[in-house]
């Protein structure tokens, strides 16, 4: 039960951010210019959803640590309450984000500007306005992106060494190690989209529109779209609960009814 709400939670903010980077991308690619307080409320809503993945994967990394490494007391720190309150923590965290990348855009001086209507498309980049917001932005990614690859690459740590130990379940061990792996992993295509300011950030400056077209294109494939489809493919799979549903569909319902479902 714990698993799945975790699971859900993750699920849940990639298909947010799915849903809100495609919005943005079709807005982009037909030239839609927005205000700036309409594309303020597209992308911190889509700043949230993408700061929740990240973290929601230190959660469950340090839940397969406690189940290898603490067996014993795993039943008692793992409880319903408890993952409830991580995930809660989670969202307060990624909101408390938001609340302080929105009070930096509210005090530029929008009073100085003749209007409000954006010069370029709708993007994260665009609204870093001032000094402040660009300095709060590079910090807040490296905070994040520095303290869940530690928390990760711990937990991955002590399982491995829990794994040498006699009195620990190898067959547990096993399993929790190649998890852990595949949330580092994971936890790198997540993180490589909350970087992407700083990855496209130089490039305006030495590459024609053309070409930022071009690249944006591609990251925007391979950084919003991919990892949001891996994760829900990789972790659908891998849950019990979710793994004949979702083989049911991606079989079209050959076994029951036949191609003619597809």
């Amino acid at each position: 039960m714990q698993i799945s709400q975790r699971l859900y939670n993750l699920l849940f903010a990639d298909t947010v951010q799915l849903a809100l980077s495609q919005l943005l991308y079709l807005l982009s690619t037909c030239r839609i210019l927005l205000t700036y307080p309409v594309c303020g409320v597209l992308i911190m809503l889509a700043r949230l959803s993408n700061d929740i993945s990240p973290l929601t994967l230190v959660v469950m990394s340090l839940e397969r640590y406690v189940a290898v490494c603490y067996p014993l007391r795993h039943a008692t720190i793992i409880t319903i309450r408890n993952t409830g309150l991580a995930i809660c923590v989670v969202w307060a965290f990624s909101l408390l984000n938001v609340l302080i990348r929105v009070l930096l855009l509210i005090n530029f001086l929008f009073k100085n500007m003749e209007s409000l209507l954006m010069k370029d498309i709708c993007s994260g980049l665009f609204l870093l306005l001032d000094l402040k917001a660009d300095q709060f932005d590079k910090v807040y990614t490296y905070l994040v992106f520095t303290s869940a690859t530690v928390a990760i690459t711990s937990s991955y740590i002590g399982v491995i060494v829990a794994a040498r130990s006699a009195s620990t379940d190898k067959a547990s061990a096993h399993k929790a190690r190649n998890t852990l792996l595949l949330h580092l992993v994971q936890l790198g295509l997540s993180l490589i989209s909350t970087m992407y300011n700083i990855f496209i950030q130089p490039l305006l400056t030495i590459l024609p529109t053309l070409a930022i077209v071009r690249v944006r294109n591609v990251f925007y494939v391979f950084i919003f779209v991919l990892p949001r489809c891996l994760s829900s493919l990789i972790y659908g799979l891998r849950d019990q609960t979710i793994r004949p549903v979702l083989m049911y569909h991606l079989s079209c319902g050959l076994k029951h009814s036949g191609p003619s479902q597809c």
